[in-house]
């Protein structure tokens, strides 16, 4: 599984490709003090030669450099900046494939035009017997865990998938905000009831003998980036460390010294010990003070498309305008070059370097940790879909070659890529460049279904809903295609909030019975559910700008889970119900199929009632849902008699009975079909 350059890697300090080589590439290798301040005592300076047969790919063997065996080194590579905005002096940079970084240990500092942004943080390795090995901080090797069979972890058909920040919030006893990482060790306590938190251990989530999501029900975590990134804690959109976990999430406030290989790898491990699949949410369009634009920028970036909007890398894949780096660096993904692959080990006449330098790094994040799925950021923005093609195969290949090696099959249908476009361009699908979309539409048509409106796209009620629990209405033709979400971390704008200040914004007073309809309609739909972390239970925002809205400026990335608003009883009740119908959705075969049938519609007298069967006619595994979307209620609800008549109900497999799964209680044989309903609510029936 592993790329070329991670072979040659394991012996040779290796740099591949910089811009301006009339002066050697040279090795800056010393070792740091922990103290108050760090001391770091360069020890080599050792001068790169080319490979052999190569004209850009730079090498020292380890055993070459004086060593001592068993010692931890910190590095970098100085080169000359090929930067077109600044000057051609050197520079020392990150080693762009290292696999621990150490950010409190920053390359000296230059005068103007460089400032902080220009100062790259050190590199580390360990060197032992002959070797260079990946470490944590202390010096541990860190090697893959051996982990479960990876054919026990669920299907693509039956995920439900929960986005979980890497910032948290709580309230503090004087009304105010604490803000903090939510490193992988705090994820761990998630999980684990046997490991506590510990940048948010006072929490009752992440306290010994719980273990929230496990009970919550999900079986897919994905996290927002993991890899390390320049950026203040905010939700690591801004990769600058392609092939490194970040630094803070594996550096909680009671450790002396980062963790992250360790950390993020137990993590893994405990996912798939508890037949949960990890995704890792990918950053391909553009990048935050990567070591290549100092070493061979033009070879990777584009730094302004509007100053060449004909370059094939300047536009975006909509046709509509131009890429957007939201304040970071565009690869390019259509500039070749000749020269060293990474990932085959050949000398090729048709090279893409930022190509390849994803697919290595995709490498590390596979073989390493053992990744199921991968969400690709912006996908509008990477622009290149053949370059998308090429990163999704190489991604299914890597997996069934991690399938091989246990000896497995079902490899296909345990993997998954999806990406975020929010039009929805679906021929990115039916052309074979990614296995699914993030389905935006769900959001706005079930958004506006839950609080009695059309989608402005619609002729009708009756068709938002429709469309919204049924993807296949859009286009797709597999359930496995279409993520679905009331809320994503994409909470800036009107109707993006979460979904508790949506309702609030609706004039919704009471929206409690909203909320429990919206992801009743979630977890029945066709499609792949994903829950922003906190909507289970009404997380709400903190954070707004001077117009009272959600904002880049007020809070979009500052503001993203507090899971302390679950010691309001109303809130845990709703995150009861969730996981109710997240265990449904998890393990029943009607929700696992496409076959989606509306039997019943009701909008006489002001009603809006609609009842679909998931699974198919006269099969042993079928759902009913009754949702209704307006304020029409059963009159006396509670009285002897009363009903609400649903006309075609399925009929009744012998041996079976229906239950009324979101609150758990057996139907009476008379009543199925015929119970009494309540406004803005959902009963979800299975047949058992």
């Amino acid at each position: 599984m592993a790329a070329d350059i991670w072979l040659l890697k394991q012996s040779d300090f290796v740099l591949w490709r910089v811009g301006d080589a009339t002066v050697p590439p040279v090795l800056i290798l010393g070792q740091l003090t922990p103290g108050a301040p760090n001391v770091f005592t360069q020890t080599h300076r050792l001068v790169l030669a080319l490979v052999p047969g190569f004209t850009d790919l730079w090498s020292i063997p380890a055993v070459n450099c004086g060593l001592l065996d068993g010692a931890v080194y910190h590095y970098w590579f100085e080169v000359t900046v090929s930067h077109p905005d600044q000057p051609a002096v050197r520079l020392w940079i990150t080693d762009p494939m290292a696999t621990t970084i150490d950010w409190r240990l920053i390359a000296p500092r230059l005068g103007p035009p460089f400032g902080d942004a220009d100062r790259y943080p050190a590199a580390v390795i360990k060197f032992s017997n002959s070797q260079l090995l990946t470490v944590d901080l202390d010096g541990s090797v860190y090697r893959a865990p051996a982990g479960p069979s990876p054919d026990g972890l669920p299907t693509n058909n039956r995920l439900v998938i929960y986005e979980l920040p890497t910032t948290w919030t709580r309230s503090t006893e004087v009304g105010g905000r604490d803000l903090g990482v939510g490193t992988f060790r705090d994820v761990l306590a998630l999980l684990d009831a046997n490991v506590g938190g510990e940048n948010f251990a006072d929490l009752d989530v992440t306290r010994i003998g719980k273990a929230y999501l496990v009970d919550l029900g999900i079986n897919a975590l994905e996290l927002l980036p993991p890899a390390d990134s320049v950026y203040d804690r905010q939700w690591g959109y801004g990769t600058t460390n392609y092939c490194a976990p970040d630094f803070e999430l594996g550096f909680p406030l009671t450790y002396s010294y980062p963790a992250v290989n360790r950390d993020l790898g137990n993590l893994v491990n405990t996912c798939h010990g508890r037949g949960v699949r990890f995704f890792v949410d990918g950053v391909m369009a553009f990048a935050k003070n990567n070591p290549y634009l100092a070493a061979a920028c033009d070879d990777f970036f584009i730094l302004d498309p509007s100053e060449t909007p004909t370059d094939p890398d300047a536009n975006n894949s909509r046709g509509s305008g131009l890429r957007n780096g939201y304040g970071a660096s565009l690869f390019r993904y259509a500039r070749s070059v000749a020269g060293y692959d990474p990932v085959s080990g050949l000398q090729t006449t048709t090279l893409f370097p930022a190509r390849q330098f994803m697919k290595v790094a995709l490498t590390r994040w596979m073989r390493d940790f053992g990744v199921d799925g991968l969400r690709l950021d912006s996908v509008e923005n990477v622009q290149n879909w053949d370059f998308v093609r090429e990163y999704k195969d190489h991604a299914r290949s890597l997996n069934r070659a991690r399938f091989a090696a246990h000896g497995v099959t079902g490899a296909d249908e345990r993997f998954l890529v999806v990406g975020e476009e929010l039009s929805e361009p679906l021929d990115l699908i039916r052309t074979g460049r990614l296995d699914g979309l993030w389905h935006e539409s769900f959001k706005r048509y079930i958004r506006a279904a839950v609080v009695g409106r059309n989608d402005e796209s619609e002729p009708s009620f009756e068709w938002t809903v429709r469309k919204a629990i049924d993807a296949r209405l859009f286009g797709y033709t597999d359930l496995s295609q279409a993520v679905l979400y009331l809320t994503s971390h994409d909470v800036e704008g009107m109707g993006n909030e979460r979904l508790f200040n949506f309702l609030l914004n609706n004039k919704i007073g009471d929206p409690n019975r909203r909320i429990k309809l919206a992801f009743a309609c979630l977890l029945t739909a066709v499609g792949i559910p994903m829950i922003l972390a906190g909507e289970e239970f009404a997380d709400q925002h903190d954070l707004f700008d001077a117009n009272g809205n959600v904002t880049q400026d007020g809070g979009k990335q500052v503001d993203p889970v507090n899971f302390a608003r679950l010691g309001d009883d109303w809130r845990q009740e709703i995150k009861e119900y969730v996981s109710r119908l997240i265990t449904l959705r998890t393990s029943y075969d009607a929700l696992s199929v496409n076959d989606t049938e509306f039997i019943h519609r009701d909008f006489d007298g002001g009603k809006r009632i609609l009842v679909w069967r998931r699974g198919a006619a006269g099969a042993d595994s079928q759902v009913v849902v009754l949702a209704n979307f307006s304020d029409y209620g059963t009159p006396d609800p509670f009285s002897p008699g009363a009903e609400y008549i649903v006309p075609g109900w399925p009929d009744l497999p012998a041996g079976k009975r229906w239950r009324e799964m979101s609150q758990g209680y057996d139907v009476a044989s008379t009543q199925y079909g015929r119970e009494p309903i309540f406004p803005w609510e959902a009963k979800v029936y299975a047949l058992v």
